[in-house]
């Protein structure tokens, strides 16, 4: 087990002998994680005594009472900020307010544990600050090792299946302890929500697996002649159930057949990225178009919509790994932020281009160029 060094900086000392006796023996593990977590426990009395330690000892955790004697925790906060200290600090007071949460936050305070605390409360707050830290480091180093890619792949696992898992978890106790009765089809709507929570896991997960098998390059790559045109009805099959459902029409436009040499898989994910997109930020009532003609020199592929739209500044964003645009239009649809990327990365692998077009309110139009 590796040990964190934390420091307790409170003037009571029921608090701070308290504190020390319940994560004497805590540990914190994660599955992503080489090896648990324990504490080694220091104790300060005051803001002064803390900076004093502070400075000699590198800790990597602060839980830091804002009424102190002398100087107060937001001034100890203030000045490991200035220094550029490696530290996770986390507050603990009886006399939070937002002025206090607020400078507290933009001081760099990971979170607060308001007094009094149950043991339970503080080692779940002090499982988050450490998880926090662990994560925060691991982006460091990996940037330094010029592996970014594994953090990204880290964070956005753990971050992006949390949630979907711990609501499929609520839902089955739910059902387990039988709390809306004996009558099974009243628990239809969990089991349909379970159900597509599911997917969206396993969608991120194919996502992710996409795009590091790009990244290594070691992506199996089946080149053969094939008909786009079939492909993309077999898209459209697909995405339509979705499309019913908000009363989307989706057509296509296209020459009765259009071959070219390409992978089927690679082909089918830059479709379905686009076109289930086309969809999923459209509005009610609304239409998508698919157009996939050849030209002298390329195949054109173009998907409109009469969605949501896009300003300039989010259209600069699109093609960036892990970027979803969040906005108030879009906080309740779901995605990995990989879909675009991982369509860009392929095309390219046809030495084609993709642009978008697009107007907020009105829609947008993707653009696929692809050298014949």
């Amino acid at each position: 087990m590796s040990a964190l060094k934390l420091l307790i900086v409170d003037d009571e000392p029921g608090i701070r002998s308290g504190a020390e006796r319940v994560l004497r023996d805590f540990s914190v593990g994660y599955p992503f994680m080489d090896e648990d977590f324990t504490f080694e426990i220091y104790e300060a009395e005051t803001g002064e005594k803390a900076i004093e330690m502070i400075d000699s000892t590198p800790f990597d955790i602060i839980l830091l009472d804002n009424k102190l004697p002398g100087i107060d925790g937001i001034e100890v906060l203030e000045y490991i900020k200035n220094k550029e200290y490696d530290i996770s600090v986390m507050m603990i007071t009886s006399y939070a307010s937002l002025e206090l949460a607020i400078k507290a936050t933009n001081n760099g305070a990971f979170n607060f544990v308001p007094k009094p605390f149950t043991p339970q409360e503080l080692k779940t707050s002090v499982e988050n600050i450490t998880k926090n830290l662990f994560l925060r480091r691991m982006t460091r180093k990996m940037k330094e090792e010029g592996k970014q890619i594994r953090f990204q792949f880290l964070s956005v696992l753990s971050h992006e299946l949390k949630s979907p898992i711990n609501a499929v978890e609520g839902y089955l106790k739910m059902m387990k302890d039988k709390q809306i009765g004996n009558n099974l089809d009243d628990y239809m709507e969990m089991v349909e929500r379970s159900i597509e929570r599911i997917k969206g896991m396993r969608n991120l997960i194919l996502d992710l697996l996409d795009l590091t098998r790009m990244e290594s390059g070691k992506k199996n790559r089946d080149l053969r002649t094939i008909d786009i045109i079939e492909i993309a009805k077999t898209v459209v099959d697909s995405v339509e159930p979705l499309a019913i459902q908000r009363n989307i029409k989706l057509k296509i436009e296209s020459d009765d057949t259009l071959f070219m040499t390409a992978d089927k898989n690679e082909v089918e994910i830059i479709l379905n990225n686009l076109i289930s997109n086309a969809v999923k930020y459209n509005k009610e009532d609304g239409e998508v178009f698919v157009s996939l003609r050849k030209t002298a020199s390329n195949i054109d592929i173009v998907i409109k919509d009469t969605g949501i739209g896009m300003s300039e500044d989010e259209i600069g964003l699109l093609f960036q790994d892990f970027v979803r645009i969040k906005n108030n239009k879009t906080k309740f649809i779901t995605g990995s932020g990989l879909g675009l990327s991982i369509a860009k990365k392929m095309v390219e692998l046809y030495k084609g281009t993709i642009m978008v077009e697009s107007t907020p309110d009105v829609g947008s139009k993707f653009i696929i160029k692809i050298p014949v």
